[in-house]
């Protein structure tokens, strides 16, 4: 070993070392087979760019006749297909998993959104092995593969800084991730992810979005990935989450809306059709699905609910269109890698109109599920505001609608295509003859991955990882390219969401009428579902493509032929039981039953799924500190932000408490003397007083083992704060609890040597 180093040390080392390298080699004959041979996708397989936008329903873009410019989307429209009769799940995430596997949305566990799982076997939110996605087959057939935006495909316990990652993105066979892990996030301040690990959104560079950030990442991959592999093809998952609330949009783009939206819903609704009309995507027969009594007319409105409404529609309309000026930049770049092969597949929505905030609307989305909305008058003042930093603003179920013309319902009713008809664009410039056509073909969202292994000549192979793989439940699309006229391969569909039900087959649907609102979905879902004696609807779409006329009572035996085929088919894909919100017991939590915690030091970004239970508990805290001259600000723990939360801080000096009552009552208890230099041993005492929902707690503060501060918190939260904001020690990361007091991530300046959680 001494020698060896004296070699490499001394003059000329290398030279020799080199040499008996040279010579070693010259002598040995190759080792034939010792290098793993590398992967290479068919010599013509395309680059893919698939997007998915959210809560954008039919009749919202302009390429389906809606009153939002979607120029991009328009574009590819015009050199490609549009599919007229494509169906999502009718909510997020079994839409994603459907999407991104191939497979029906309780096939691979995702019956429901992943924060509303429940222990049935189709419902549990873990994608299985057996499901491998369809970027997971990419990747292995040579594809380099990326993801941008919203995931909400991870189960809730799996989503903390150790994990599991199996089940993120990259996990999913996706090389590289950028984007948020669950169902919405806040534009202008996004808990945001790099891969596996959380990274602060440059927030500081003037004018940030988070559509505008997206599209700038996945450029920049597209060129990186490009330069390194050059001519690889590349497939992208580019998944906005735009127009989802918060419905956030820079300033000079609402105001290209501003008036737009004046005449109101109903008018919006018939120039909606007509131009569907025109546009050949519905037939020439089709009548507009009679408004709910839920949805009041325009006309019987007040001067002002008609401007507060105009205008969230106005909001909403910049977000959409902002997004799809974005997803242009994304495409061009593609195009500029892929040499002319690049097929795209836009989904413009993995469900119709969210009607989710109401007739009002919302200035903060997260008070809804706390029955905490603003008033109409409240949501005036603020009405400028809208579309800004500080709120988290969501449009009137009016417009949900108007937004899914000309079919009924909205979002979550996936009983009816309000909620699961949404448009969608192929172009594959080079490959379809057709451009500018439209096909009428019945299909569903899990058509779209096979489709994409059809063209990129990628086979599901009998196991992945070892693990036997399901099949596929999807078919491939392309057979409709060169053939307007060829019949659809997909007969029948099965629907499913909450206890609404549906089932499609060869030109019939049977519907569940709808018993929950999405508006009370809050306070309703707990009830039992109702599914005996329920009524159903039935439509010949033959005849009526907009569900506009139910035949129920004209064909009873067809109803329940179909009613009976519902059944059959749910039972096939594991969508039984049929039931409503199961609440979070017997959820897998790694925490389930802690009591205590601890941190050695700051710690950032754990969701609120997996942080100590702070919101609906009664709580102790303590933390050791150390504080020089000049120290005595800064946040020691923070759950959740500006629209709802709690903050433990210094300021000046002065331990302080900030309750946060979603955004709207704040409770601030803070001592009368600033602590001096040194160490200290800081607490709080929070404790709920028992009874009603949303009842108080009493607040104490204590320095050095001294009550210093007491308080009364008037309103405590029963659910959970926040959808997208986290849990933090020694920072406040994302929007600040108290924007008043300090403006984030508010680090502390002191030395945090120990914090310490008691929950009761």
């Amino acid at each position: 070993m001494i020698k060896y180093s004296l070699l490499l040390t001394a003059a000329g080392g290398w030279a020799l070392m080199t040499a008996a390298v040279s010579q070693a080699q010259t002598a040995s004959p190759p080792a034939a087979g010792a290098w793993p041979a590398l992967v290479k996708p068919a010599p013509d397989a395309p680059s893919i760019l698939l997007i998915m936008t959210d809560d954008v329903g039919f009749g919202a873009s302009s390429t389906f006749g809606g009153p939002v410019s979607t120029p991009t989307f328009d574009a590819l429209a015009t050199e490609g297909l549009r599919y007229t009769q494509m169906t999502t799940t009718g909510i997020c995430s079994p839409s994603r998993a459907a999407l991104l596997t191939g497979r029906n949305h309780n096939s691979v566990n995702v019956g429901n959104v992943t924060d509303a799982a429940s222990g049935f076997d189709g419902f549990t939110s873990d994608i299985p092995k057996s499901a491998a996605t369809g970027a997971r087959l990419l990747r292995d057939a040579g594809y380099a593969t990326a993801m941008f935006g919203k995931g909400h495909i991870t189960p809730s316990w799996e989503t903390g800084p150790t994990g599991p990652f199996d089940r993120w993105p990259t996990g999913l066979g996706f090389g590289h991730f950028y984007g948020f892990l669950g169902g919405d996030t806040n534009q202008w301040a996004p808990a945001l992810y790099s891969d596996n690990s959380p990274v602060e959104a440059p927030t500081d560079q003037p004018g940030y979005i988070l559509d505008r950030d997206l599209a700038d990442k996945a450029i920049a991959w597209i060129n990186r990935a490009d330069g390194a592999n050059n001519g690889k093809p590349q497939f992208i998952y580019y998944a906005p989450g735009t127009a989802h609330a918060p419905h956030h949009a820079p300033p000079e783009w609402i105001a290209k809306f501003r008036g737009r939206f004046d005449r109101g819903w109903d008018a919006i609704r018939k120039e909606t059709l007509a131009k569907q009309k025109a546009l050949g995507i519905v037939p020439s027969s089709t009548k507009l699905a009679a408004r709910p009594d839920a949805i009041p007319a325009w006309s019987s409105l007040t001067d002002q609910q008609k401007r507060v409404y105009a205008h969230e529609m106005e909001v909403y309309a910049a977000a959409l269109a902002y997004a799809d000026d974005q997803i242009g930049r994304v495409i061009e770049a593609m195009r500029r890698q892929a040499n002319g092969n690049l097929i795209v597949v836009y989904v413009q929505g993995d469900n119709g109109g969210s009607a989710e905030a109401g007739i009002d609307g919302t200035a903060n989305e997260h008070a809804l599920f706390h029955g905490l909305n603003d008033s109409l008058g409240q949501i005036d003042a603020r009405r400028s505001e809208l579309g800004g930093p500080t709120t988290m603003n969501h449009y009137s179920s009016g417009w949900a609608f108007a937004m899914s013309t000309p079919f009924p319902w909205f979002k979550q009713l996936s009983s009816h295509f309000g909620a699961t008809r949404n448009g969608v664009v192929i172009s594959w410039p080079d490959h379809i003859r057709d451009r500018g056509g439209v096909r009428p073909q019945f299909h569903h969202i899990i058509d779209i991955m096979p489709t994409l292994l059809d063209v990129a000549h990628v086979s599901l192979p009998a196991q992945v990882d070892g693990v036997p793989q399901q099949p596929l439940d999807g078919v491939s699309m392309r057979y409709s390219f060169d053939n307007k006229s060829a019949p659809s391969r997909r007969n029948t569909q099965y629907y499913s969401i909450w206890d609404n039900m549906g089932i499609y087959h060869d030109g019939w649907f049977a519907a569940s009428m709808p018993e929950i609102m999405p508006w009370t979905f809050g306070r309703d879902a707990a009830k039992p579902a109702h599914i005996d004696g329920r009524q159903w609807q039935l439509y010949n779409l033959g005849k009526d493509f907009s569900e506009s006329t139910d035949v129920a009572a004209r064909y009873p035996q067809k109803l329940a032929e179909m009613k009976a085929l519902f059944e059959a088919e749910a039972g096939r894909y594991k969508a039984l039981p049929v039931h409503r919100y199961e609440g979070m017991a017997g959820r897998p939590n790694y925490i389930a039953g802690q009591t205590h915690f601890l941190f050695n030091g700051p710690a950032d970004r754990i969701p609120e799924d997996v942080a100590p239970p702070l919101a609906t508990r009664s709580f102790a805290l303590s933390a050791d500190v150390r504080l020089a001259q000049g120290q005595g600000n800064g946040t020691l723990l923070a759950l959740g932000g500006r629209f709802g939360g709690l903050s433990w801080y210094l300021k000046q000096g002065r331990p302080t408490f900030r309750y946060n009552m979603m955004g709207g009552a704040q409770t601030t208890v803070s001592t009368d003397t600033a602590l001096p230099p040194g160490d200290h041993r800081l607490g709080v005492e929070l404790t709920r007083r028992p009874g009603a929902e949303q009842g108080g707690a009493t607040l104490t503060l204590l320095v050095d083992g001294k009550p210093a501060a007491h308080g009364e918190i008037p309103a405590t939260v029963n659910l959970r704060f926040t959808l997208d904001e986290s849990f933090d020690v020694g920072s406040d990361r994302g929007t600040p609890v108290a924007p008043d007091d300090y403006a984030a991530p508010n680090l502390f300046d002191g030395e945090l040597r120990k914090l310490s959680i008691d929950v009761k």
